[in-house]
């Protein structure tokens, strides 16, 4: 798996090139959610790194996060189709495909303006602190996976 620099302009120009191919009626090759739901799943990873509207784990269950989970979701290798998710990234309602399309193309942009530097040793809510690479990696390898889910 080539995993592409969310800091890059033009790695980012062909992240959001595969978005813009999206529309409401895109259907899924796997999975529950509609495209909607999708985008707004896509969107929790981000408002994890730049909101402060998501509880945190007891530092229990993020020791066990960060020994057991991160090292499959900061690595360079692709997730398996049908993977289990954190209850907050589990979208039940229906959303507006154009408000969440454009909160994640939003949030790229200001992810690849922010650039490297400042997601050096940032903390995850989930992870602790991460490096760039580990930043780059969760971002591209979640948007790449539902990206592929939904055939762009």
């Amino acid at each position: 798996m080539e995993i592409l620099n969310v800091y890059d302009k033009s790695d980012v120009e062909k992240i959001t090139s595969r978005i813009s191919k999206l529309t409401n009626e895109t259907s899924a090759n796997w999975g529950k959610m509609n495209v909607s739901q999708m985008l707004s799943h896509c969107n929790v990873t981000y408002e994890m790194a730049f909101e402060d509207i998501h509880s945190q784990p007891n530092a229990f269950v993020k020791l066990i996060m960060k020994m057991f989970i991160k090292p499959g979701v900061v690595n360079e290798k692709p997730y398996k189709k049908n993977s289990q998710t954190a209850p907050q990234f589990i979208i039940k309602e229906q959303k507006d495909f154009a408000v969440e399309k454009k909160r994640l193309l939003d949030y790229i942009e200001k992810t690849q303006s922010l650039g490297p530097q400042y997601f050096e040793g940032k903390e995850s809510n989930s992870f602790g602190n991460l490096s760039s690479k580990e930043w780059n990696n969760m971002f591209y390898k979640h948007l790449d996976h539902h990206l592929n889910q939904f055939g762009v």
